[in-house]
């Protein structure tokens, strides 16, 4: 069923897809409208991003906050008053509060990059990924777009994309391609989210 997404997307770093969903909205790829980029590095360029496209930022760490709860209450009250229905992962580096994951239960995915369940769980992340794959001889491997729940990269797989590894390859050449093909299906599929033709229920 079609919806209309109100997007968080959470990064830590550069950004590069959040991005490709920004251009996704302005393109019509994607009938959806971001309303909030929230990240727990104030040096984060994805917040520059952000503001680049006068969308709204977020610095929040849970160091900050006297207790867990207290992060995780402030964070949902952010999320409400932005009226979120879609947290979106883009390079967001930290595990994702209980209490957060229960409250938009289905509706916050993430991107990996590699072929879950191949190479994922705790520190797969990055170039990490890559040097794992080479060191395993795999043939191939590629991207997966995913719903979170409590465990690291364990949630249901909405969408993949495959690249062959090549014999040359070093973890950053694969990096590389594989970012590439990041950038391409996680507007695709996020454009499938607010269509309905993807659901998350």
């Amino acid at each position: 069923m079609k919806q209309h997404l109100r997007i968080a997307v959470f990064a830590s770093h550069g950004g590069s897809n959040l991005q490709a969903l920004i251009d996704g909205c302005a393109s019509g790829q994607i009938d959806a409208e971001i309303v909030l980029v929230m990240s727990n590095n104030s040096k984060s360029f994805a917040l520059e991003r952000a503001r680049n496209h006068h969308i709204d930022t977020l610095v929040m760490t849970d160091s900050a906050f006297p207790t867990a709860d207290a992060y995780a209450e402030e964070l949902a009250t952010q999320l409400a008053r932005r009226k979120v229905n879609l947290i979106c992962l883009a390079g967001y580096m930290k595990m994702i509060p209980k209490r957060i994951i229960e409250k938009y239960r289905n509706r916050i995915i993430n991107i990996h990059p590699a072929l879950l369940p191949n190479h994922g769980g705790k520190g797969m992340f990055g170039i990490h990924v890559h040097e794992a794959v080479i060191a395993a001889g795999d043939k191939e491997t590629g991207v997966t777009i995913h719903l979170v729940n409590e465990v690291y990269d364990e949630g249901r797989i909405l969408a993949q994309k495959r690249v062959q590894v090549l014999g040359g390859d070093t973890p950053q050449t694969l990096q590389e391609r594989v970012l590439e093909l990041e950038h391409q299906l996680y507007p695709e599929t996020v454009g499938k989210i607010a269509s309905g033709e993807i659901s998350l229920e």
